[in-house]
């Protein structure tokens, strides 16, 4: 059965789940939000396997890079600066 509501964004950018589509969540779970042109989902992270968790993690911080190095936000080291770097971590 589909339940439907209706809601709004609130001015901080929230949005409420009305209590009847959510009384099965619990205060903090982790939810996934799918963007694409006008069409968004919102699915439980729990519901979600380990390894699709991780690929979409790596994705998720791929993307954060690809965009600091478009906005040039990235320094230019040489290998042999990179791997002495590397030896600190």
């Amino acid at each position: 059965m589909i339940e439907v509501a209706i809601t709004k964004l609130s001015s901080k950018g929230q949005i409420v789940i009305p209590s009847h589509l959510r009384k099965d969540f619990k205060i903090g779970e982790e939810l996934l939000i799918l963007k694409k042109d006008n069409q968004v989902i919102l699915q439980r992270m729990k519901n979600i396997d380990k390894k699709f968790k991780e690929e979409l993690k790596f994705a998720l911080r791929t993307e954060k890079a690809l965009t600091k190095y478009e906005k040039g936000e990235f320094k230019q080291k040489s290998a042999k600066e990179f791997l002495e770097d590397l030896e600190k971590w």
